[in-house]
């Protein structure tokens, strides 16, 4: 098949939708697909574009068999309102040009956010007349605004006009939780063309490996620590000052290191933050390369998935997977009831905390501290979940079987046959 996936992040941002992008884009290939994905210049998390892409308005370029075709965004440290605006025109506008640079696709798999680009995507449906998949990984506008990110009443009304587009514009839609199916349902989506496709995690890639002769551990003299770690996005919806504030508490212990790994302008905010707090026990670090992903995970004792308790209740970050599938204890400090507790509590691998409670937070750390065979027990788990439901080969069948089923069949027929 000719697949166009359209997503605004992609290899090699490291976290987030990049990672999952990649490599379903990467095991298409392996499977005898042709891929190319439409793609922003590279920026994340840092909100600059990385350097060896800057001045750049359009940039080609293959990895593992996949044609990247990359374009200009507009794109600041610290966005005004406008520069969000100028943000999701620029990708509108250079993405449905260079996703017109190419064969025609079978089917295109588009990623929210970004919730705009729904519209070259109709646009490039209606011209190849060929379906569209659309992988919701957040709901928009309805998140942004719940966490505060979203004020301006007329953007509200115009991101929830484009969110009604999209979703009627869309082929099929597919959602990585229970939880958004419940939502989308609740605003008229018909739940006959929603698919249930959870996230994965690389399970060959991601695996448990031995704390002993870890060089993570040696790098940063975490040898014979127990080690817990935070590794990702640093923003307004995960509220990282709770874990600084529970290091504090635990500062009586030394054999107990918190790591938070991250990019350097959040770093540098929760570093200012750590010493108001006077705490000594967190070491802040930029993230590892992906490749060393694997090694990173493995020096940890325990993964922390955290979240203020303003997130909206189906938030799912793609964390959990990853930590999983790494045979690491997850500690996270999210919503009770939501649907990143309710995935952590089916794993069987992890513990739920109330959100901005340093002191549940510090007491849960300490308790698996004190108890190794409780680490041991929920790590295996966690790992065994993470491979029978979390594979990337199951997700790769399920998207394969969906865009035969989709480009096979003329659009009013599609809803029919999976249902």
């Amino acid at each position: 098949m000719q697949i166009l996936i359209y997503s605004y992040n992609y290899h090699p941002e490291p976290i987030g939708i990049a990672p999952l992008m990649t490599e379903l884009a990467e095991g298409l290939v392996k499977r005898g697909h042709s891929v190319r994905v439409v793609t922003g210049m590279p920026n994340y998390p840092q909100r600059c574009i990385y350097p060896e892409y800057k001045g750049k308005l359009y940039h080609t370029e293959y990895k593992n068999g996949v044609k990247i075709q990359r374009s200009y965004v507009w794109i600041r440290p610290k966005p005004s309102l406008l520069d969000r605006i100028l943000l999701e025109l620029s990708f509108v506008i250079t993405s449905f040009l260079q996703a017109l640079n190419g064969p025609r696709p079978d089917v295109i798999l588009l990623t929210v956010p970004s919730l705009p680009v729904c519209v070259p995507a109709a646009l490039l449906k209606w011209l190849y007349a060929c379906p569209v998949v659309l992988n919701i990984q957040d709901i928009l506008p309805e998140a942004a605004v719940h966490t505060g990110l979203l004020k301006n009443k007329w953007l509200i009304r115009i991101f929830t006009a484009l969110e009604k587009f999209a979703y009627h514009t869309a082929t099929k839609i597919t959602v990585i939780a229970d939880g958004f199916v419940d939502n989308l349902v609740s605003k008229g989506v018909p739940k006959r063309k929603i698919e249930l496709l959870p996230n994965w995690a690389d399970i060959n890639f991601i695996r448990p490996l031995a704390k002993e002769n870890n060089i993570f551990r040696r790098a940063y003299q975490l040898d014979g620590k127990f080690v817990v770690l935070y590794s990702g996005n640093i923003a307004l919806t995960q509220g990282l000052e709770t874990v600084i504030e529970a290091a504090k508490r635990l500062q009586h212990i030394p054999d107990i290191a918190i790591v938070i790994l991250g990019d350097p302008l959040g770093l540098q905010r929760l570093q200012q933050y750590a010493l108001r707090c006077g705490v000594s026990n967190v070491l802040l670090q930029p993230f590892a390369k992906r490749e060393h992903l694997p090694e990173m995970l493995a020096a940890a004792d325990v993964g922390l998935v955290v979240q203020k308790r303003n997130v909206i209740s189906f938030n799912m970050p793609s964390k959990i997977q990853v930590l999983l599938a790494s045979g690491r204890v997850i500690v996270a400090s999210v919503p009770v009831g939501g649907t990143a507790a309710l995935a952590v509590q089916k794993s069987g691998g992890g513990i739920i905390v109330p959100p901005e409670d340093p002191d549940a937070l510090a007491k849960t750390i300490l308790d698996l501290y004190k108890h190794p065979d409780k680490v041991e027990t929920l790590s295996r788990r966690g790992r065994q979940y993470a491979v029978e439901q979390y594979a990337l080969e199951q997700a790769l069948n399920h998207y394969e079987a969906l865009f035969h089923l989709v480009s096979a069949c003329p659009a009013n027929q599609v809803e029919v046959l999976l249902n």
